[in-house]
């Protein structure tokens, strides 16, 4: 009997090491993540109000302007893993999620992660501080990596691979992903999307 209880335990253990490998695969298969910047034109995005964004050199570029450069799509739980840097001192731009069409210059529904020298990578709702900045200011030109991840009302955010904060008071919605444009030139590039909560087409019905 002790070989056969070895042996379930041994299958059970095996089983269970199976299906944790396979959801970390899925989650690191390119095939499951969305890129969002094709790296050669602004395909899947949309300017709104008075704002200039271009491809330049692979990057995705903030010029100048007020307003925000947001996606065609709207994503409600996702993982979000996006690479800048700042062109100009005391810089000041954010990226938007769940955020909606609402308001001038920015979105008045939703959320942003501050891009702000002073305040970076902060969590923002509206113009109201909801997470104060833990990311001490980055160097003009220096990239950094941002990964967000959003489920529900709570969110994680990681920076250059070190947790920077944790929250559980996000509203749970869909809306659109978004670069915050003030006047202050960004480049962006690497952007992708891993939707945790896909949605079906319009017109397809559920499985």
């Amino acid at each position: 009997m002790k070989p056969n209880a070895s042996l379930r335990r041994w299958i059970t253990g095996a089983g269970i090491c199976l299906i944790v490998g396979c959801a970390l695969a899925a989650e690191s298969s390119p095939e499951s993540w969305t890129r969002l910047f094709n790296g050669k034109d602004l395909a899947g995005w949309a300017p709104v109000h008075d704002v200039s964004f271009e491809a330049k050199n692979g990057n995705l570029r903030l010029v100048k302007g007020m307003g925000w450069l947001r996606t065609e799509k709207q994503y409600g739980d996702f993982i979000l893993e996006f690479e800048c840097r700042a062109l100009e001192e005391k810089y000041d731009s954010g990226f938007f999620f769940r955020a909606g069409l609402e308001g001038q210059p920015w979105p008045k529904e939703g959320w942003q992660l501050n891009l702000r020298y002073d305040a970076l990578l902060g969590l923002v709702q509206g113009f109201r501080p909801v997470v104060p900045s833990e990311t001490a200011r980055i160097p003009v030109n220096q990239w950094f990596k941002v990964r967000l991840e959003v489920r529900g009302r709570t969110a994680v955010l990681d920076v250059d691979g070190e947790r920077a904060w944790e929250t559980d008071k996000l509203e749970a919605r869909r809306g659109y992903l978004g670069i915050q444009a003030e006047n202050k030139s960004f480049d962006f590039r690497a952007i992708r999307i891993l939707e945790l909560d896909r949605a079906p087409e319009k017109g397809r019905a559920r499985s």
